[in-house]
């Protein structure tokens, strides 16, 4: 009873916020004079406290009673169960923010007995259930409820907050109500170029003149000058031929690999053991045959690339930084084994772009970052890739996604990539920003400078208090949790207790064992914001038990945590080209953040 009383105060709105004071008022009052509280009454409607109630009724020898809406369940089955399943039981899936309808019972219950006005979240309307309509055939109602059921037993269903983040605040965002404020800290809007004013500017200039809409395909109506001018500035940025233009890049990868690889006659995809899913459907929808290699693992790839005939076509799909643990790939050494072994090389810089390189490339131009800050691109790793992608909709801050490569590997695509020809164009506005934040970034490194000194800053906060990051030379900051469950109640203590916006992550993101809470520092969280973060962390981390890095040393480490004798990781990023050291055509010992000057951060403590 204490556990489930404990624990429902992180999901309930209601508890977590009303004080001491109204809850003692509501216990003391008795609507009908019966001996039975307001509190208790609007408990039985709660499907956590109402089961809990029910239990402790069942050893009283009293009669138990049936909560609004919930199955009644035997003493040992709800000990058994946790807070989710209880929820799910009750058909409430998304607790986390916001008010359910037994926590709505409850607040009306306060708001009657003390006369407070507590603000609530309105009431969603339902349609009637379609399961009568299909009742003489198969029952479609009973197996999507299946399949809920097996994400929410295996901890991987996917709960979504209300956030809003303000262009005006960032990186601040208020959630279901306007006047709440908390402080995001995993967005992919790495840069905070979403509510750059240049960017803006542009869009708002767009919108007012060419509308809201592209008004079709680009075969139809949709093809424009803003398109062409984005898909220039995209081939430069990758100094390649050509570069087409997409309303995602699930979509590029995805109708990319698929075309390629249906059309190269028996071609063979060798496919990085952690790519995003975009580039497994795409594979998956090639029809061509897939060989997987282990993750950045030469041996094991050269290994595969040996066992097929040279005169096969083959591509090597890989990325340059992996979203969920920060690791980045060998590029240099990929491009060596696809020369040697007749393969073209097909790299995902969707988390790199905006982020790595003097212009902002991603990761193959940050490997000769000198060369490229002085325009030499010729005999460059990036000059040596053969397909590129990337993303709009993170560093820079707006949506979309492309592909760069040779004039006759992109016109084919456009021409045959049905995931490019029956696709609405975007948006003028959309491609307009999108414009303006690659040139805008093309010109600085001061916000990629600032990013990278905030993610050594919180590395090595959270190192000092041995709490677990995955190690990696990359902006991404994973913090190991070891357990769904756990994950999603950390994350919701940061929310509900600290303001703080942290997305748990599960499978199938990461495997089963490995979920983390994955935070992304930007220019806009200083020392302030981040020292606020790990005080937070620590304090969730104590509270809840979580495991931390010498915990998970004494079994063996996981996921790159508590390895024995493994080597430091060591930045992407050095110091000279952050500014921390004189560098020619680098000029930045300090990084200006959000109007501040923050001086460089002493490294040496730094993961």
């Amino acid at each position: 009873m204490e556990f489930l009383v404990r624990q429902s105060r992180l999901f309930c709105p209601f508890l977590n916020k009303t004080s001491p004071t109204t809850l003692r008022a509501l216990s003391a009052s008795s609507p009908s004079g019966n001996g039975v509280s307001n509190l208790q009454v609007a408990a039985r409607e709660c499907p956590v406290m109402g089961a809990a109630m029910a239990v402790q009724s069942s050893r009283s020898y009293a009669t138990s009673t049936t909560p609004l809406h919930f199955e009644q369940s035997s003493p040992s089955k709800v000990n058994e169960t946790t807070i989710d399943s209880v929820h799910a039981k009750a058909g409430v899936f998304d607790t986390s923010k916001g008010i359910c309808k037994h926590g709505l019972a409850v607040m009306k219950a306060a708001q009657a007995a003390t006369g407070e006005n507590v603000e609530v979240a309105p009431a969603v309307k339902t349609a009637p259930s379609p399961s009568k309509r299909h009742s003489n055939g198969f029952n479609y109602e009973n197996f999507y409820q299946a399949e809920l059921t097996k994400k929410h037993k295996d901890k991987s269903y996917r709960y979504f907050n209300n956030i809003n983040r303000l262009a005006k605040e960032f990186p601040k965002a208020h959630t279901n109500s306007e006047k709440e404020r908390v402080t995001v800290w995993c967005s992919n809007d790495y840069l905070g170029m979403s509510k750059n004013k240049e960017v803006l500017k542009s869009m708002h200039n767009t919108l007012d003149k060419y509308g809201a809409g592209a008004g079709g395909t680009r075969n139809i109506a949709g093809h424009n000058k803003h398109a062409l001018e984005l898909e220039a500035t995209l081939a430069d940025l990758h100094s390649k031929e050509a570069a087409l233009v997409f309303s995602s890049c699930y979509v590029a990868n995805d109708a990319t690999l698929s075309t390629l690889g249906s059309k190269l006659p028996n071609c063979v995809i060798l496919s990085d053991q952690l790519n995003h899913a975009s580039m497994i459907q795409g594979i998956r929808h090639s029809g061509a045959r897939k060989v997987v290699f282990k993750h950045n693992d030469l041996v094991d790839l050269e290994n595969k690339l040996k066992s097929l005939p040279v005169e096969v076509p083959k591509i090597i799909a890989f990325e340059s930084v992996y979203s969920m643990c920060g690791s980045i790939a060998p590029i240099e050494k990929i491009c060596d084994l696809a020369d040697k072994y007749g393969a073209i090389t097909f790299l995902d810089e969707v988390h790199a772009v905006g982020m790595y390189g003097p212009r902002g490339a991603g990761v193959a131009e940050h490997l000769d970052f000198e060369a490229h800050a002085n325009g030499r691109w010729e005999n460059t790793v990036m000059s040596r890739v053969d397909i590129i992608t990337g993303t709009l909709g993170k560093a820079y801050g707006c949506v979309g996604g492309y592909i760069a490569g040779s004039a006759k590997f992109v016109d084919m695509i456009r021409s045959l990539a049905p995931g490019f020809i029956f696709t609405t164009s975007l948006p003028p506005a959309v491609m307009a920003g999108a414009n303006t934040a690659i040139e805008y970034q093309k010109m600085t490194i001061t916000d990629r400078a600032a990013q990278q000194l905030n993610t050594r800053y919180v590395k090595a906060k959270l190192a000092d208090l041995d709490i677990p990051v995955v190690p990696n030379p990359s902006h991404i900051v994973p913090v190991l949790v070891g357990d769904a469950a756990t994950a999603k109640v950390a994350s919701d203590m940061l929310l509900e207790r600290f303001d703080i916006y942290v997305q748990a992550i599960n499978y199938p993101t990461v495997p089963v064992g490995e979920e983390r809470l994955r935070v992304t520092p930007t220019p806009g969280h200083g020392p302030e914001l981040a020292d606020n973060l790990v005080n937070a962390l620590e304090t969730v981390w104590t509270e809840l038990g979580i495991k931390r890095v010498k915990d998970w040393e004494a079994v063996g480490g996981l996921a790159g945590v508590g390895v024995k004798d493994a080597k430091p990781t060591k930045p992407i990023w050095t110091d000279a080209q952050l500014g921390l050291t004189p560098v020619t055509g680098v000029q930045a010992d300090k990084v200006v953040v959000e109007k501040e000057t923050i001086s460089a951060i002493p490294i040496e403590a730094a993961a």
